[in-house]
């Protein structure tokens, strides 16, 4: 199961190269970057642990594929994520979200449904490991 959250997530995994492009397009734009990473990938978890503060100075796409590959390396199975904030309306608005990397395996996300009185019906969104022994 791949997880799809925010930007381009249908398309396959972008190299350095592409997320750099996506980068600069921000920078062109004015909208400062942020980086975030989590072991958690469950889709009602927005707040994402941050690396560093948010570049709100930093110009050059070179420098913050630099501390994307930081990042990388300190936490090699997380998802990391790049973020890009508009702040033309006097707040940080975000504009562009992507996922610059994957675990090698990924959690997956388990529909459960459960049946109460009156027949009443109630979902929710479960997040296991495969080999945990909790997939149905």
């Amino acid at each position: 199961m791949r997880t799809t959250q925010g930007t381009f997530s249908y398309l396959p995994d972008f190299t350095d190269e592409e997320i750099k492009a996506q980068i600069q397009y921000c920078l062109d734009h004015d909208w400062p970057i942020s980086i975030e990473y989590t072991d958690d990938p469950h889709p009602r978890n927005v707040y994402w642990e941050m690396w560093g503060l948010p570049m709100f100075e930093l110009r050059d796409a070179a420098a913050i594929m630099l501390e994307v590959a930081k990042c990388r390396a300190a936490f090699p199975q997380h998802y990391v994520r790049i973020n890009g904030y508009d702040r033309s309306l006097n707040r940080a608005t975000t504009v562009l979200s992507f996922i610059v990397q994957r675990p090698a395996v990924e959690p997956e996300l388990v529909l459960e449904r459960t049946e109460g009185s009156d027949r009443q019906l109630s979902y929710g969104i479960r997040t296991v490991r495969k080999g945990d022994g909790r997939v149905p």
